[in-house]
C-alpha cells in the first residue's frame, strides 16, 4: 500500500501472520513465497511448481479399456442405467502427486522494543514489505531472473538464518540433509530433501549476502551480527540423482551486479556517468522483475465508487465489510496480482502456487472440469497472455499423454484431456464409481477454448494450437459411431461433471457439455482448417468435420422448461449441484445467448434458477455468476456474489478457500473473481460487443480499463447513473454488432481510430 495516500493496488495488515494462510504472496510462475513478516522469527516458505511428492502414480498410465468400449455402449443404449459403473480395470481411486512446499527460510533476531509495525504487499510491484523502527525487510519473487530475493536492513543487524523444512504434513521419510558455507559475499546455505520410496529430491540453496558485520557458521544455518543489510537470493530444483550445488551457487551469485558496478566505476573515473546515485543489488534485481510484473499488471484495472477512508482499512478489515466496494476493488486487483504470479511455467493450481502444508487438499492439482477453467477465465479479457501462455504450456507439453487416453480408453485416435493432473502427467488415472472421470470427453475443448480466445484476440492463429484442434475432431470422428433413432450420433457413454440423472448413474448419455463441446471443437477445427487467415490451408477434414458436428442432437428441454443437463429422452436432472456443466453452451461458449438463441438461453436460464448451491464451493458460486452475466441477469450475479463476499472466503493475505469460513486454502474465488466483473461489464465474440450486460445494482459508478476484446480492441468503460461512456480502441477494421442498455445496433471500427460512445442515464 501506497504511505502517501489508500490504493487499490496492494493491502497491508498491522501484525505478523500467525497462520501461514495469511502471509502476504509473491511468485513468478515457477517460484513462490509466503511471508510471515514476523520482526523477530520471520519466515518464507518456499514453494515450486514442480514440487509434487511422488506417490506411485508417476507411473501410472489410463485403463486399456478399448476393447469393452462397444459393449458398453450397447448397454447404456439398452438403458441399462448402471452400466458405465463397470467400466473399469478394478483400479483404486489413485491421486495425483501432491503440490507441497519445499522448505522456509528462517530469520531470527534478538527480542526487541520495534514500535510501529506493518506489512503490505504491493501489488504493482510484487513486493512483500515487512517494517518497523530498527528492522525492515523486503521479499520478491523476480520474473526477469527466476530467484526468490529477501532484503533486511536495520542498524546493526544480528539475525541467525537457516532453511528449515519442518512445515505441517512432512513426511516422516523424508531424508534431508543441509549444507553451510562461509563465501566471500557471506555465506552459503543448502537443504537436500529425498523423497521417501524414490529416486527423486529436491534441493534449495540460498546466497547470503551480508553488508558489514561478522558472519559465523551456526549449523543448520549461519549467524550475522551487526551488518548493514542482508540480501538473501533462494532457488529450489526438483531432480533426480545429486545437484550440483557449486553450480546452483555460481548462478546465484552471477545475478549480483558487481561487475556492472566495476563498469559503471570505470566509467566514472573517466569522467562519464556523471551523477549516477550507487545502488544496492536488491535495487537492480528489483528493477529487471518491474518491467515484466509491473507491465503485465497495470494492463487492466478496476475503479468503483469506494469511500478512500475504506480503500485505506487493513485487508482483514475491509473484508469484515462485505459491502463496501473498497473490498471489490481490492479483490479484483488482488484476484489478478496473484493470477499473473502463478502463472508462468505452468498455470496456477488449486491453491495457485502457494501452500504451507504437505497434505494439500486434492493433492494441490490442476482440476480441469472447472477449477482451472475458472481460474484462468479473465486471462484474454484481462490482458493477461502471460497467463494464457502458461496455460498453453500445461497443454502442449501433455499432448502425448492425452494421445494415450483417447487411445487406450477409447480406442481412437485424437486426444482426451484427463480431469485431475499434476503438470507432470496427462494421463487419465484417477477416477473412481461415483466419479468416472474417465469417462469425461469434453476436456480438450475447454482447455483450448481460452487459446482460441487469445488468437481471436490478437488476430492470429497459432499453428500448434491448429493441430491440437485437428487432433480433437479426430477423436471425436472416431468416438462418435453410434446413432439413435432419428440418425442423430450419440455420444456414449458421456459424463457430466461431477453431477448424475436422478434416474440413473454417472456414466450416461448425451450429457448436454459433451454435445456443447463435441460440436464447437468440431466447428473450430472446421474454422482452423479451411480459411480465411494465417494458419492451415482448405481440406476435405474441414468439410467432413462439419458435417459430423450437424448430425449431433440439439439440446433438450425438460418439463421444467430448464435446459436439461441430458439430452437424451428419461434422464432426470439432479438440480442441487455445485458443478454448472450443461450450461457450458452459455459459458465459456456461445452456443446459446439472450441475441442468437432466444428460446434456448430462456431454458438456460430456467436451468440456473433451478440450480442449487449444493456444498456452498466457492467455484459453484462463482461459476453460477459468470453463467447469470452471460443470460443478462445481473441480480443473480450480485446475489452468487454476495455468498462470497459475506461467506468469510477469504484469508487476511486476500487468496481465498474452498468453502465457507475459510475452510480449505484455495485460489478458485480470488482468481475467478476478475473474472465474473468483467463478464458483468463487457463481454464480446469475435462480432459483437456488449456493454453493461449484468451490472449488480449495487455498484452504480466505476471505471474498467484495459479489456481486451475478441475481435481486436482495448476498450475502456466508466459508467454512472448519468452516463455510460466507451472507448473502442480497434486494433483491426472490422463491423460488429453492439449491444447496450440503450438497445442494438451495428457499429463500424477501423484499425487505428478510437470510436467514443456515450449514452444518457441508466
Amino acid at each position: 500500500m501506497n504511505a502517501r495516500g489508500p490504493s487499490t493496488h496492494g493491502s497491508w495488515e498491522p501484525l505478523p501472520a500467525a497462520r501461514w494462510e495469511d502471509a502476504f504472496l509473491s511468485g513468478n510462475g515457477r517460484h513462490g513465497a509466503m511471508v510471515f513478516g514476523d520482526a523477530y522469527d520471520d519466515q518464507v516458505i518456499v514453494t515450486h511448481h514442480t514440487l509434487v511428492r511422488p506417490n506411485g502414480s508417476e507411473h501410472a498410465r489410463p485403463p486399456r479399456l478399448a476393447a469393452e468400449l462397444p459393449a458398453l455402449q450397447d448397454r447404456l443404449l439398452a438403458s441399462e442405467a448402471t452400466a458405465a459403473e463397470s467400466f473399469t480395470d478394478g483400479r483404486e481411486l489413485q491421486w495425483v502427486q501432491p503440490f507441497h512446499p519445499a522448505f522456509q527460510v528462517r530469520s531470527r533476531r534478538p527480542s526487541g522494543e520495534g514500535r510501529d509495525y506493518r506489512r503490505t504487499v504491493d501489488f504493482t510491484t510484487g513486493v512483500v514489505e515487512a517494517r518497523c523502527t530498527d528492522w525492515h525487510s523486503r521479499v520478491f519473487v523476480s520474473r526477469a531472473d527466476d530467484v526468490i530475493v529477501q532484503y533486511v536492513t536495520g542498524p546493526g543487524l544480528t539475525l541467525d538464518l537457516s532453511l528449515d523444512h519442518q512445515l505441517p504434513g512432512a513426511p516422516r521419510g523424508l531424508a534431508v540433509g543441509h549444507g553451510t558455507a562461509l563465501t566471500p559475499e557471506g555465506a552459503l546455505l543448502s537443504l537436500r530433501a529425498r523423497y521417501p520410496d524414490s529416486d527423486r529430491a529436491y534441493t534449495g540453496v540460498t546466497l547470503v549476502v551480508v553488508t558489514g558485520g561478522r558472519t559465523t557458521l551456526a549449523p543448520p544455518g549461519v549467524r550475522v551480527e551487526r551488518a548493514e543489510s542482508v540480501l538473501l537470493l533462494t532457488r529450489v530444483r526438483r531432480h533426480t540423482g545429486e545437484l550440483d550445488v557449486v553450480e546452483e551457487t555460481r548462478a546465484l551469485r552471477g545475478l549480483l551486479p558487481e561487475e556492472r558496478n566495476r563498469e559503471r566505476d570505470e566509467d566514472r573515473d573517466q569522467g562519464q556517468d556523471q551523477g549516477h546515485e550507487d545502488r544496492t543489488p536488491y535495487d537492480h534485481l528489483l528493477d529487471r522483475h518491474l518491467s515484466l510484473h509491473r507491465t503485465a499488471y497495470l494492463r487492466a484495472s478496476l475503479t468503483l465508487d469506494a469511500d478512500d477512508t475504506e480503500r485505506a482499512l487493513p485487508g482483514s478489515e475491509l473484508l469484515r465489510r462485505p459491502k463496501s466496494p473498497a473490498l471489490l476493488e481490492r479483490l479484483f486487483a488482488a484476484g489478478r496480482y496473484h493470477l499473473l504470479s502463478s502463472s508462468g511455467m505452468l498455470p496456477p493450481r488449486l491453491t495457485g502456487l502457494w501452500t504451507g502444508d504437505w497434505n494439500t487438499a486434492w493433492s494441490g492439482a490442476f482440476t480441469t472440469n472447472a477449477n482451472l477453467n475458472l481460474q484462468t477465465a479473465s486471462a484474454v479479457a484481462g490482458a493477461l497472455p502471460e497467463v494464457v501462455e502458461a496455460h498453453a504450456a500445461l497443454v502442449h507439453g501433455q499432448l502425448p499423454d492425452w494421445r494415450d487416453n483417447a487411445h487406450d480408453i477409447f480406442g481412437a485416435g485424437g486426444i482426451v484431456a484427463p480431469s485431475h493432473t499434476d503438470g507432470e502427467s496427462g494421463h487419465t488415472y484417477h477416477f473412481s464409481r461415483e466419479y468416472p472421470l474417465h469417462l469425461w470427453t469434453a476436456g480438450a475443448d475447454w482447455l483450448l477454448k481460452p487459446l482460441v480466445d487469445h488468437d481471436e484476440t490478437r488476430g492470429e492463429r497459432d499453428p500448434r494450437l491448429a493441430a491440437a484442434l485437428a487432433e480433437v475432431a479426430e477423436f471425436y470422428e472416431d468416438f462418435l459411431t453410434r446413432t439413435d433413432e432419428h440418425g442423430h450420433l450419440v455420444v456414449v457413454p458421456s459424463y457430466s461433471p461431477e453431477n448424475r440423472p436422478a434416474n440413473a448413474s454417472w456414466g450416461a448419455l448425451n450429457a448436454a457439455m459433451d454435445l456443447s463441446a463435441a460440436r464447437h471443437a468440431l466447428l473450430t477445427a472446421a474454422a482452423y482448417h479451411s480459411g480465411p487467415g494465417p494458419g492451415p490451408g482448405p481440406g476435405p477434414d474441414a468439410d467432413r468435420w462439419r458435417a459430423l458436428a450437424e448430425k449431433l442432437p440439439p439440446h433438450r428441454v425438460n418439463d421444467d422448461g430448464a435446459l436439461a443437463e441430458w439430452a437424451w429422452p428419461g434422464l432426470d436432472d439432479t438440480y442441487d449441484h455445485r458443478h454448472l456443466s450443461h450450461l457450458y453452451g452459455v459459458w465459456p461458449l456461445d452456443e446459446i445467448t439472450p441475441y442468437d438463441t432466444p428460446d434456448l438461453a430462456a431454458a438456460a436460464h430456467r436451468a440456473l434458477r433451478l440450480r442449487g448451491a449444493e456444498n456452498d464451493s466457492a467455484h459453484g458460486h462463482l461459476h453460477h455468476a459468470l453463467v447469470a452475466a452471460r443470460l443478462r441477469d445481473g441480480e443473480r450475479v450480485a446475489a452468487a456474489l454476495d455468498n462470497v463476499l459475506t461467506g468469510d472466503f477469504f484469508h487476511a493475505s486476500l487468496m481465498s478457500a474452498h468453502y465457507p469460513g475459510r475452510d480449505v486454502y484455495n485460489a478458485d474465488a480470488a482468481h475467478a473473481l476478475p473474472a465474473l466483473l468483467i463478464e458483468a461489464l463487457i463481454q464480446s465474440t469475435p462480432d459483437r460487443l456488449v456493454l453493461l450486460p449484468a451490472l449488480p445494482a449495487a455498484y452504480p459508478k466505476g471505471e474498467l480499463r484495459g479489456v481486451r476484446t475478441r475481435f481486436g480492441a482495448e476498450v475502456d468503460l466508466s459508467w454512472s447513473r448519468e452516463e455510460t461512456r466507451a472507448v473502442i480502441r480497434p486494433t483491426r477494421t472490422h463491423r460488429i454488432d453492439l449491444r447496450t442498455l440503450s438497445g442494438a445496433r451495428s457499429l463500424s471500427l477501423r484499425a487505428g481510430e478510437d470510436c467514443v460512445l456515450t449514452s444518457g442515464p441508466q
